[in-house]
């Protein structure tokens, strides 16, 4: 607040103030909280990963998935010591998982870090800062498992657990032929839009037929014409665990949004599944499924909270809800009240004694007294023996007393309270609990371990958090915002042996329990520490001998070293034991020893009330970490008598005098000096310390911390009032005006308002001369002072030749070090927007007029390689004229250049396109900054395109020279100009500048083309139509959009102005419709990681853009039967490739058609150009479309990434990171598909 203004440093004393507050300790060197008494793990959120942690808890709590995981050792997986050997296959996957639930089983811990996790997925922070869809993740881990686990014992583990299989069947009513499909499926989806639960939606799904009769008939094979036949599906293998997907998110095609079905939907306990299965001749408990997980989703569809409801089928937690424990919690205070009557219970001459306390609680130590005068026995000698300590006793009873924060105190829960009052009153306590009007208010407590014969219960685990619900609160996620998500079922028959049962080391591995257990010593040690230290507090004691009295306070007559002395010790301990660790430290110490608390204020150490009471805690006290402790005789220091008490504070004041005009003749001058005194001294007193020759005496009327232009005189009333009532405080300013000064003043109700201005002051530094350009000055100015006289003022103060007046100019200069644009000089400081303490710069070169504009220009867009340059024109200069400028500046010459503003990112934006305009009109402000840009402005509605040439590069033939054959013509790439703009082309692409050309807005593409063979690299080109070129947009050095129907005009289009084009040469002439797909198709190579060269396919998406059509399209490419190819997407920015499935969601069989998912929407956006990977299963069963250089591209993706995030790290070390200001309403991320990286295990 003060800056400096005082010249001794008081760095040395804490800035803790009398010992309040508590030492601060870094949340990193503090062990994991314990498990709660539930004696369940939570998971840690990473930011967005709870849709993961519900996935987790729930293969945890699914004894048999958690089980076979433990059985795969490590000469099977591996272990993740090796996994830093290149030549080590170490399945890092099922390893993490392992290790992680073997924290969540055995770690004393609240909650455990699925970090280790996540990063063998090959996620990165932003990865696990986005929320994802949980059925997506349950689907992709368990395809990351399979894929982990091949050639293991547990290869099958997902299939064995989790696999069932449908069957769809046509039957025609002609020849009776049964067509059937089979269908293999880890989960259903079940929709939820306009069904009322599992039971109707699974009736619709696999009871009810769909008929093919009237227009819509059916060719039956046997048959072979149409025929009316029905259609229906069957479950005809059933998982031990089936997992049901509920479609709660759906589009709304009248409002084209997306939303979120919250209506009703049930789902039972336990489920019978004959109904929908082939085979109904087995036992009724073959198809009977009990409830075991619900994963619920709060929020809307595009974000939201992810927490799961489980069921404890191993028993391995404690289970108690609030209400039973208030059961028994009054169940025991009716049984102790009954026993009372009988024998004399402490427990009820404890409660008499603090019932009738008036603040209800009473310290620990006075209670045995109170309990000594009521019996005239203590507690020790009567009941210490049959019930221990007093302390242990009521700790021991925690349903009944209630100790406060610090364990000192104690009192009655109100429950008790109120029962022992009743009681005394001769009312009947059996009945109180059936009374409707009595609250019960108890606080939460640990609840007991349940009793063992209880069974299963419920718990709600979201994400750190673990708590005990009812089986009825299931009920509650059947609809609304938050609602049911994901169902998991296990089957009734799967029963778990005795031994497992509240047990969780049951069947974990030998090397996963010792890991536990010394984990679990490392951390009851770390909490041993923390408890040290959290308890342990910095004192900081001052020694009289090291400092003298002067000028209203204490001050350090030696180096701080020698003055402070610091002590560590127990917050715990009692003053005695502090006042004997001070006497063994200070050996040397004679006489009577006084400890007082200080205070450092700023005109120095000032003592405050004096530590008595031997016997209470530091605590107690108000001692905490960082107090600072005066060691004095309580008489003197140094031979002078020393005040103590906030009565004797000593304050400090500005004391301002009106000195001379400025030079400028705005505002007033002010001398400032700093003076203490007492806050006790009477204002008479400071008067005639002040101003001993009479005058006036005034104080700012606004108080120090605010804007003042009045001041208030102090009458002579007012000079009896002490320096603390009459509100002067540390940094007040006072003015004293001599009488020579009084003509400065006029009185106005009954108050003198001086025409003063707001003090203030500058910094200047020199950067005239290069020797002197660190040296800084400060300047005193008002608000109205002009810019001149504080350039003259500097000009003096760092002893410049006065001629540098003429030639130099004041400059702002940012917080990151940049000159800004000088200050015209006959501004005033409120007119040049500086605030005190500003910091300018005085360089050469005069400043600016008023009618002149300062500007900053570069070269080129890039910042890198073209400085930053100055100039200086008037506003009325045109865009012409300053280009001009700026070229013979820059040593630029020609007429192929034009001027644009520079854009919120730092990049070249709006050209300034009306070259007569003055810089004025076009609102070019002084500081701005363009950018002289190579190339002319084309005419209005003319546009300017770079042109690309792209082609998809092939393995030449043999033979075959490097000219490549196009249409039966032949180019040479050599003609074309590569461009010097960086950025990743694919390997199987060329794109090789061409030129530029200019065209109106309201030409064809098919002109467009056309003029694009007038470039001098492409005349020698011959091309029969424009129709055998194709043109695409760039988009970040790739082709983008791709252009159709050469008749329509480039404005349509809607390019932009600053858009680019590639043109690809093709063999055929191509006609796309709006409905037709270009996507570039490529083979597998069998036993390779590589493809064959790709090709173009056209295909028709009007009858819908499903997998299924896509898969079909594909294969009919390829003349291979559609249930032998894999096909994927690949996405080249990112390296990989999503699978796109086999298998068809499951839907609702409604009469009416449905529509299936769009590839064009999330998580594919399937568009032109995409490239998709093929598999032939004949010849190639790897499932892994990844080539070597997608690894490689990865790898520098991660290094680029890796040192963005130490750049950026150094660059906050450094100070110059500006955070932009956050907008109110954020954008919507693009939603990003999710992916797993799993190793190759062959």
């Amino acid at each position: 607040m003060f800056g400096d203004l005082f010249e001794e440093d008081f760095s040395f004393i804490s800035n803790n103030h009398c010992g309040k507050g508590r030492k601060s300790k870094p949340s990193d060197s503090e062990p994991p909280a314990p498990r709660d008494y539930t004696n369940l793990s939570g998971i840690k959120n990473q930011g967005g990963t709870c849709y993961l942690n519900s996935l987790l808890q729930t293969l945890l709590f699914t004894p048999e998935f958690r089980e076979a995981l433990f059985s795969l050792g490590p000469e099977e997986l591996g272990t993740l010591d090796d996994s830093g050997k290149p030549d080590a296959k170490v399945r890092v996957i099922p390893l993490q998982l392992q290790r992680l639930f073997a924290q969540l089983l055995l770690l004393d811990q609240q909650a455990a870090s699925t970090t280790d996790l996540t990063e063998s997925f090959g996620w990165n922070s932003h990865e696990e800062m986005r929320q994802h869809d949980v059925q997506e993740l349950n689907r992709i881990l368990f395809s990351a498992l399979e894929t982990s686990l091949v050639g293991t014992s547990g290869h099958d583990l997902i299939n064995r657990l989790y696999h069932g299989i449908v069957v769809n069947q046509i039957v025609c009513k002609e020849c009776k032929n049964i067509s059937e499909r089979q269908e293999d499926f880890l989960d259903l989806t079940v929709a939820v839009k306009g069904i009322a639960g599992l039971e109707e939606a699974l009736w619709n799904m696999y009871v009810e037929e769909e008929y093919f009769e009237n227009e819509n008939l059916y060719r039956c094979g046997a048959c072979n014409k149409l025929v009316e036949a029905s259609k229906s599906a069957k479950l005809r293998k059933l998982p031990p665990f089936l997992t049901i997907s509920l479609l709660r998110f759906n589009f709304d095609f009248e409002k084209c949004e997306r939303y979120k079905e919250t209506s009703c939907y049930t789902f039972p306990i336990q489920i019978n599944l004959r109904p929908f299965c082939e085979q109904t001749e087995m036992d009724d408990s073959e198809y009977m499924y009990e409830l075991f997980s619900v994963i619920i989703h709060k929020g809307g569809c595009y974000g939201g909270h992810y927490h799961v409801y489980i069921k404890d089928v191993d028993e391995l937690g404690n289970w108690q809800l609030q209400e039973e424990e208030d059961r028994l919690i009054e169940e025991t205070a009716l049984q102790d009240t009954e026993n009372a009557k009988e024998t004399e219970n402490p427990l009820e001459v404890l409660k008499g004694i603090i019932s009738k306390e008036e603040p209800k609680q009473i310290p620990v130590d006075q209670l045995g007294q109170k309990l000594l005068e009521k019996k005239g026995v203590s507690w020790n000698k009567k009941y210490r023996k049959q019930y221990g300590a007093l302390r242990k006793y009521l700790q021991n009873h925690p349903q009944i007393f209630r100790f406060s924060p610090d364990e000192n105190k104690v009192g009655l829960k109100e429950k008790h309270n109120l029962l022992f009052k009743l009681d005394s009153q001769g009312q009947d306590l059996q009945s109180l609990s059936q009374k409707n009007d009595v609250q019960w208010n108890s606080e939460k407590k640990p609840a007991r371990e349940r009793d063992s014969s209880v069974g299963c219960h419920w718990f709600d685990l979201n994400d750190s958090k673990v708590q005990p619900i009812k089986e009825e609160d299931i009920e509650k996620q059947f609809q609304g915002k938050e609602s049911a998500y994901m169902l998991f079922y296990r089957k009734s028959q799967l029963k778990r042996p005795p031994e497992a049962r509240g047990n969780p080391r049951y069947q974990i591995p030998e090397h996963l329990l010792n890991e536990m257990n010394a984990a679990n010593t490392e951390l009851q040690k770390k909490r041993a520490e923390c408890d040290s230290a959290s308890n342990g507090i910095d004192l900081h004691l001052h020694l009289s001998s090291c400092y003298k009295f002067h000028n209203g306070a204490l001050h350090p007559s030696l180096t701080w070293k020698e003055s402070v002395v610091d002590l560590t010790i127990d917050r715990r301990k009692t003053l005695g034991d502090l006042r004997q660790s001070v006497f063994q430290m200070l050996e040397s110490w004679e006489g009577d020893m006084i400890l007082s608390i200080a205070k450092p204020l700023p005109a120095g150490l000032h003592l405050y009330q004096i530590l008595d009471g031997d016997e209470l805690t530091l605590d107690g006290i108000g001692l905490a970490d960082g107090a600072d402790i005066f060691v004095w005789n309580g008489k003197e220091v140094g031979g002078t008598k020393v005040m103590t008490g906030p009565d004797h504070e000593p304050v400090v004041i500005n004391v301002l005098r009106l000195a001379e005009y400025n030079e400028g003749g705005k505002g007033q001058h002010f001398t400032e000096s700093q003076h203490v005194f007492s806050c006790s001294t009477k204002l008479g007193d400071l008067r005639g310390a002040l101003a001993p020759s009479g005058g006036i005496f005034l104080k700012n009327g606004s108080g120090p911390d605010k804007e003042a232009k009045n001041w208030e005189v102090f009458l002579e009333e007012d000079m009896k009032e002490t320096v603390k009532s009459a509100g002067l405080t540390d940094g007040c300013s006072v003015l004293i005006l001599d009488s020579h000064d009084q003509s400065f003043v006029n009185a106005s109700s009954g108050n003198l308002t001086a025409f003063t201005y707001d003090i203030s002051w500058l910094q200047v530094k020199n950067f005239c001369r290069k020797e002197d350009e660190e040296k800084c000055v400060k300047i005193t100015a008002t608000v109205e002072t002009v810019m001149s006289d504080i350039k003259m003022k500097a000009i003096r103060e760092l002893q410049l030749e006065e001629e540098l007046a003429n030639d130099s100019c004041l400059r702002p200069i940012s917080r990151n070090g940049k000159l800004l644009s000088p200050i015209p000089e006959d501004y005033t400081v409120k007119e040049a927007e500086l605030q005190m303490g500003s910091l300018l710069g005085l360089c050469r070169g005069k400043a600016p007029a008023s009618t002149q504009l300062f500007l900053y220009f570069i070269v080129g867009s890039d910042q890198n390689t073209s400085p930053e340059m100055e100039i200086v024109v008037e506003e009325t200069a045109s865009v012409k004229e300053c280009l001009n400028l700026m070229l013979e500046k820059s040593g630029l010459s020609g007429d192929h250049w034009h001027l644009r503003r520079i854009d919120w990112c730092y990049e070249a934006g709006e050209a300034l396109s009306q070259e007569n305009a003055t810089l004025k009109e076009l609102n070019v402000c002084r500081g701005d900054t363009l950018v002289v840009t190579e190339g002319k402005l084309p005419p209005k509605g003319f546009l300017k395109i770079p042109v690309w040439w792209f082609k998809s590069s092939s393995p030449m033939k043999r033979g075959e020279s490097a000219q490549d054959q196009v249409n039966g013509m032949t180019f040479k790439l050599d003609a074309l100009q590569v461009s010097p703009v960086g950025g990743h082309i694919p390997t199987d692409m060329d794109l090789c500048y061409a030129g530029s050309i200019e065209i109106a807005g309201e030409a064809s593409l098919e002109e467009l083309k056309l003029q694009v063979l007038t470039l001098p690299c492409c005349q020698e080109q011959v091309v029969p139509l424009p129709s055998f070129l194709r043109a695409w947009t760039v988009d970040s050095r790739r082709p983008g959009k791709l252009l159709r129907n050469n008749k329509q005009q480039l404005n349509d289009y809607k390019l932009g102005a600053r858009v680019e084009i590639c043109i690809e040469p093709l063999q055929k002439e191509e006609h796309l419709g709006p409905h037709e797909l270009l996507l570039r198709v490529q083979m597998g190579i069998p036993g390779e990681r590589d493809y064959y060269a790709s090709t173009d396919l056209v295909w028709d998406i009007s009858k819908g853009c499903t997998a299924w059509a896509l898969r079909h399209r594909v294969a009919s490419h390829y003349c291979l039967p559609v249930d032998k190819i894999e096909i994927a997407k690949y996405f080249p920015e990112k390296f990989e490739w999503l699978p796109i499935p086999s298998w068809t969601q499951q839907i609702s069989k409604r009469k009416r058609k449905k529509k299936q998912e769009s590839l064009q929407s999330a998580p594919y956006h399937l568009k032109d150009g995409d490239i998709i990977g093929v598999k032939n299963l004949l010849f190639d069963d790897a499932k892994d479309f990844s080539t070597a250089r997608d690894d490689i591209g990865k790898e520098k993706q991660r290094q680029l990434a890796l040192g963005k995030k130490k750049s950026g790290q150094a660059e906050r070390l450094q100070g110059h990171v500006f955070a932009e200001e956050k907008l109110n309403m954020k954008p919507r991320k693009p939603e990003v598909a999710l992916s797993i990286n799993v190793g190759v295990f062959r």
